[in-house]
């Protein structure tokens, strides 16, 4: 069960190796988090990431997970939920894809779409239904700026992250009054191995920044978190200008 401050004492995250969700894993095993599941494609990454959070002291497990193997979720994840309790799941994987190149190449272009978003809907369905038969948990599922509206630059994935998105928010409406919190987080650009090599936008975060919002996320019991949080007062300016303006902007 979340202690006191409303943080979990047992996490799963899917996509193990994401620096998002090490941070994240880092900030909450310090807090009080003593048994963490980090799920994905096995490899040494993920070996090595579970040391790290052994080394803070806490009793950590693998599962081989694959986003783009969606009918194994359900096997995969059930016997996760079947070792005890999980207070907090954390969706974490995705790609970013090259857009230039997924443009001429319509396989590539899926698999984006494939793993950001149908791969998410299902662990997300699944998740959610073993979080509501336990009673309690959250549902932490990390979206992007870039969904908030289709950028030239960025549109493959944008729209990935806009579906996932809504489906996040829907889901958190249907989940509502169940004892499961849903929470979707919004970073902008996030100084990363993903984003090695790009320009970097206005204000870029880091995957620690954005940890630090999550677990202030998870204390207010929030339903969307916008990292950092004047990206949320940006976006709403940005949805409103008109399509001819926005698609000269150098965005």
């Amino acid at each position: 069960m979340k202690d006191a401050f409303g943080l979990p004492q047992s996490l799963l995250v899917l996509g193990g190796t994401s620096e998002i969700a090490l941070a994240t894993a880092r900030r909450l095993v310090v807090r009080r988090a003593r048994t963490v599941w980090l799920a994905g494609r096995p490899s040494p990454a993920l070996e090595s990431a579970a040391a790290e959070l052994r080394a803070l002291g806490a009793d950590v497990h693998t599962a081989a997970f694959d986003a783009l193997d969606p009918e194994s979720h359900e096997t995969v994840l059930g016997k996760i939920f079947a070792q005890g309790d999980i207070d907090m799941v954390l969706l974490a994987f995705g790609i970013l894809g090259d857009q230039a190149h997924d443009e001429r190449d319509p396989v590539a272009a899926v698999r984006v779409a494939q793993t950001n978003y149908t791969g998410a809907v299902s662990a997300g369905l699944v998740s959610a239904r073993a979080l509501q038969a336990q009673g309690h948990g959250s549902l932490v599922v990390l979206s992007s700026v870039a969904g908030e509206r289709a950028r030239r630059a960025n549109f493959i994935y944008g729209s990935s992250k806009a579906g996932l998105d809504t489906f996040t928010q829907g889901l958190g409406d249907a989940l509502h009054g169940t004892g499961v919190h849903v929470m979707v987080v919004r970073p902008g650009f996030v100084r990363s191995r993903m984003t090695a090599g790009l320009e970097e936008a206005p204000l870029a975060t880091t995957p620690e920044a954005v940890a630090t919002a999550i677990e202030l996320g998870l204390r207010r019991r929030s339903e969307a978190v916008w990292v950092p949080g004047a990206l949320r007062l940006v976006m709403s300016a940005l949805r409103h200008v008109p399509r001819g303006v926005f698609r000269r902007l150098s965005l």
